[in-house]
């Protein structure tokens, strides 16, 4: 009962939220676009990957737009507000301006803008938007998933042997490298096909389109999962943490399926 009056309180706004999260992934997006081609300033954040001035450009594009839209929202953000702003609010926009930097600074085509909007603790909207492919992801809670406007559905695959699949590895090479290969390994011997593209966000979103039939990934941001863990939910699919709990983003690990394949492939990551 909860969560229904969450949503109808959200009912008159909703709407506007999404076509706000639109303009904003669609503008980061342009930002993108033009630095993609430049040579870029880059730099390593110790433990979580790289930054470059395409990031903060695109953040800054986003959080601009989303601000005047929703001056009552706070932020987190990967590049400005990894920890959160402080003080109250029922809302929050959730953002990753550029996620997959390495393969932007190497010039590999797969990265997105991903902004999530939580209300009372709960995503309640997300929008990935591949800017190279133009291919634009959008799910609202209880109002199905969306890919340019076509709706999504998870796939029908019930075998993990007939599976393709996809994963990330953490940055933290050290502590948790061996502990996910060993996964890499076991699941390669069983599902049809592993991919690794290097964006989660995107893993997600191509996993709600019914492309990848489950994904699992450790040690990841709130940012990495806000938007796409809706999409899959939106589009029929399941999303719980290793140990089967319903995911929260708050949560460091994260498996994503079309639900048939779930608990096979969680006995096998946990």
């Amino acid at each position: 009962m909860k969560t229904r009056k969450r949503v109808e309180a959200l009912s008159d706004f909703l709407p506007q939220i999404r076509k706000d999260m639109i303009r904003a992934a669609h503008a980061a997006g342009r930002v993108l676009m033009r630095y993609y081609s430049m040579s870029l300033n880059v730099r390593e954040k110790k433990g979580a990957g790289l930054v470059t001035e395409a990031d903060l450009a695109a953040e800054k594009s986003v959080m601009n737009i989303l601000a005047k839209a929703r001056p009552d929202f706070l932020f987190l953000s990967e590049e400005t507000n990894p920890h959160g702003q402080p003080g109250f609010s029922r809302g929050r926009w959730v953002i990753d301006p550029l996620d997959g930097t390495t393969n932007f600074v190497h010039r590999f085509p797969m990265f997105c803008v991903s902004i999530g909007a939580e209300w009372d603790g709960q995503i309640v909207a997300g929008v990935i938007y591949h800017p190279v492919l133009k291919d634009l992801y959008v799910a609202t809670l209880g109002g199905g998933a969306f890919l340019n406007g076509k709706r999504m559905q998870v796939s029908t695959t019930e075998k993990l042997r007939n599976s393709l699949l996809t994963t990330g590895f953490s940055y933290r090479k050290q502590e948790w490298l061996h502990a996910e290969m060993t996964s890499f390994e076991r699941l390669s011997r069983t599902a049809r096909a592993i991919r690794r593209p290097g964006s989660a966000a995107l893993d997600l979103a191509y996993t709600a389109r019914g492309v990848f039939d489950g994904f699992w990934e450790s040690k990841l941001s709130p940012w990495d999962v806000a938007a796409g863990g809706l999409l899959v939910r939106e589009a029929g699919g399941q999303v719980t943490n290793f140990k089967g709990v319903p995911f929260h983003i708050e949560q460091q690990n994260i498996l994503a399926t079309n639900g048939l394949l779930h608990e096979e492939l969680r006995g096998i990551v946990k």
